[in-house]
């Protein structure tokens, strides 16, 4: 049974390659993965920014298939723990309160700046940024997040990707120490 919770911020679900490696690591119990409605409108706005021609249905689809394949992913009942919070950007504020109603130790986010150590220390909460939380779900089931990759490799479909091409678009998406740790396993991925 997963020891810990992590909250994803709206940085880590866009973009794609990232956002299905989580929800996929979500699933293997080695952790519990909470994210909010609030989370999903943030990644969804930046998507649409990105891809205004991506349909409302599409995305909408997608939010629901994100909270169906995690059990227990939607943080409710936040919201009365914004206004006390301080951070250095009020807007991800709503992330921390999160975090703490879950009882997450961690936030997943790459903008580490915005959750500095001294402001979530109060909490017994840490924010990592993806590279460093998936290596250290590594050290903590290499076996479970080889299946993970291998899984999401093997559904790759449109273009399909050999395994060195999936550690390729790791890397372009900022996780150079995952694929340093996934690398040696190039062949059973």
């Amino acid at each position: 049974m997963a020891t810990f919770g992590a909250v994803y911020d709206a940085c880590v679900l866009y973009p794609a390659p990232i956002r299905d490696l989580l929800i996929r690591l979500a699933r293997t119990g080695l952790f519990r993965a909470h994210w909010t409605h609030h989370i999903h409108e943030e990644w969804m706005r930046a998507l649409k920014r990105q891809r205004p021609d991506i349909d409302e249905e599409k995305l909408d689809r997608l939010r629901r298939m994100m909270d169906s394949a995690v059990p227990d992913c939607l943080v409710t009942g936040y919201e009365p723990l914004i206004e006390n919070l301080r951070l250095p950007d009020a807007d991800d504020r709503h992330v921390l309160a999160a975090a703490i109603k879950s009882g997450a130790a961690v936030i997943v986010t790459t903008n580490l700046k915005d959750f500095p150590a001294d402001a979530l220390s109060e909490f017994d909460i840490e924010a990592q940024h993806p590279d460093e939380f998936v290596r250290h779900l590594c050290d903590l089931g290499m076996g479970a997040v080889l299946r993970v990759v291998q899984e999401q490799r093997q559904d790759l479909k449109s273009p399909p990707k050999t395994p060195e091409e999936l550690l390729e678009t790791f890397l372009a998406n900022g996780l150079p120490e995952t694929v340093s740790a996934l690398r040696p396993f190039l062949a059973s991925l």
